[in-house]
């Protein structure tokens, strides 16, 4: 499967096998593949909770409207934002860079966000997007479908998680074998109503 072919089948997945079980190897390349996805600064600043505990995942479900792809999907990933990539040693990004680069780089990053809450969580948001994306992709590449989802009530899901004070959730992606295909795609707004060339 091509990236064109992955992109146009795949489809929000609601109804799951739930007797799959997804193989270490398939969610070790999965991860891999979503690692790829670029980030601001190469700083990667998502962080991936995969949940696979039934008794956790139930919990969520309870909180997520009780849709079932939440319990029933191979594995539930919660794509979370860091809030404080922009504070780590830049080393941990740049370490493979030419020095002269590093030494461009690295300077710059803090007093890019530095101060500025709403541009240090936008930049975490859209790079927890970009991998979301990644992931679904890859996901159907592999032969898996996916669901992204906000349907949930995101502060009850950070205590269930113990999500960190300086991490933000962004969405949930479960992830397995559908037992139903999703719903046929939605109409899509006609160019001229979605593109505009040159300026607004």
């Amino acid at each position: 499967m091509n990236v064109t072919e992955a992109i146009e089948a795949r489809r929000s997945v609601k109804h799951y096998d739930t007797n799959h079980v997804m193989p270490e190897a398939d969610l070790a390349e999965l991860i891999r593949l979503t690692k790829l996805a670029p980030s601001s600064f190469n700083m990667q600043n998502y962080r991936i909770l995969v949940v696979r505990d039934p008794e956790t995942r139930q919990q969520i479900r309870a909180v997520a409207w009780d849709q079932p792809q939440v319990t029933d999907a191979s594995v539930l990933f919660i794509m979370c934002a860091d809030l404080s990539a922009h504070l780590a040693n830049p080393s941990d990004y740049w370490s493979h860079a030419p020095e002269e680069v590093q030494n461009i780089i690295g300077p710059m990053i803090r007093p890019f966000y530095e101060g500025n809450d709403r541009l240090i969580r936008d930049e975490a948001m859209r790079s927890a997007a970009l991998a979301g994306m990644t992931l679904m992709l890859a996901a159907k590449d592999m032969g898996y479908d996916s669901c992204p989802m906000i349907g949930f009530d995101a502060a009850k899901v950070a205590e269930l998680i113990n999500l960190p004070e300086n991490y933000a959730i962004g969405f949930m992606i479960p992830v397995g074998k559908q037992s139903q295909p999703g719903w046929e795609r939605g109409d899509r707004l006609t160019d001229n109503k979605v593109v505009t060339y040159d300026k607004f």
